[in-house]
């Protein structure tokens, strides 16, 4: 974009130059007044051919018989460049750049997703199907291109996700949480050092293809370090030695079925006043709704499995609930604000 507005800047530069050399020539020199120079020079430039204000010298005619050579070829290239932006959609393109820094800006709680290639695809597609706000960061402006890998909608920035104007440009002081996708193992405990010190509050997620840089990512600041490699290996020997569990955990994901079983959490925070306080029982959740809660993380945050019925809902709790997609509409809209 910067390089656009350069090209920009660079002609109007030359036509605003070129009109000041022509009236500085004619009224230094030949002896015009300002409005004489100023319509003898626009005349000159734009070649019509009208009659001159006054006689020149034979050095102003020289002098005017340069110019027009020397404007023609300046003349070309403002409209050149003029008729790029306003016929080639670089007007648009920099006019939605524009308007998306301003929904950047206004973005929060948002997720930032660095790197968009297979791992950052699939992120994003999740936080899509969450309904979560996020922006993808990427150097290559060759990746969204690909319409069929777009997420619809998706806010992108074309740029470096380590460089600190970038990140800034992305809300990460606004953020969530962030995503360290990138290729390079180095390149993601670079983004997230400065992840960690422009936000120390941000939840950091990172990518790591060896296992050596497991320990550097949590050093940098990673909350999260995740190895896909190592994942799809234990889960190619998983589909071998327990196939129906992976099937159940798939379903779990949304993966390979059309009636999915989705896993949900649900914050006490969330909750509507009359039922916090209450216990699972209390609330009749199973039969209300149809959702089964399945864990609870309490306020220590340590995880309880399949929780009694009496346990009630209290300030830093946090329930973890499966049910059908219809079954967990029907609780939110029954419990939740």
């Amino acid at each position: 974009m910067r390089s656009k507005f350069i090209r920009l800047y660079f002609a109007l530069s030359l036509a605003l130059l070129s009109l000041f050399v022509g009236m500085s020539w004619y009224t230094l020199v030949e002896g015009f007044t300002l409005n004489d120079a100023f319509y003898m020079t626009v005349i000159t430039i734009s070649t019509v051919g009208f009659n001159e204000v006054q006689d020149l010298s034979e050095g102003g005619r020289l002098f005017t018989a340069f110019y027009i050579i020397f404007n023609i070829a300046i003349f070309a290239f403002a409209v050149s460049v003029i008729t790029s932006y306003l016929f080639e959609g670089e007007v648009r393109d920099l006019l939605n750049k524009y308007v998306n820094n301003i929904g950047y800006k206004r973005m929060k709680d948002h997720v930032i997703v660095c790197g968009y290639g297979r791992n950052g695809q699939r992120a994003s597609l999740e936080l899509h199907r969450s309904k979560l706000p996020f922006i993808v960061i990427d150097s290559n402006p060759e990746v969204f291109k690909d319409e069929t890998h777009m997420v619809k909608d998706m806010k992108f920035i074309i740029g470096d996700a380590s460089n600190d104007d970038i990140l800034k440009l992305a809300g990460i002081e606004r953020a969530k949480a962030i995503i360290s996708a990138m290729p390079k193992d180095a390149t993601n405990v670079f983004v997230t050092l400065t992840a960690r010190g422009m936000n120390p509050q941000i939840k950091i997620i990172a990518r790591a293809s060896e296992s050596s840089s497991e320990t550097k990512l949590i050093r940098a600041g990673a909350d999260n370090v995740i190895m896909p490699d190592a994942i799809g290996g234990h889960h190619m020997a998983s589909l071998v030695t327990k196939p129906a569990v992976i099937e159940f955990v798939e379903m779990l994901n949304g993966v390979g079925t059309d009636n999915s079983i989705l896993l949900e959490e649900f914050a006490f925070e969330q909750f509507k006043t009359e039922y916090k306080g209450h216990s699972i029982k209390e609330l009749d959740i199973r039969r209300r709704s149809g959702v089964t809660i399945i864990g609870l993380k309490d306020h220590h945050n340590k995880f309880v499995f399949n929780p009694s019925l009496n346990t009630p809902i209290s300030e830093g709790n946090i329930l973890i609930a499966v049910g059908k997609e219809e079954e967990l509409k029907s609780f939110r809209t029954e419990f939740l604000v």
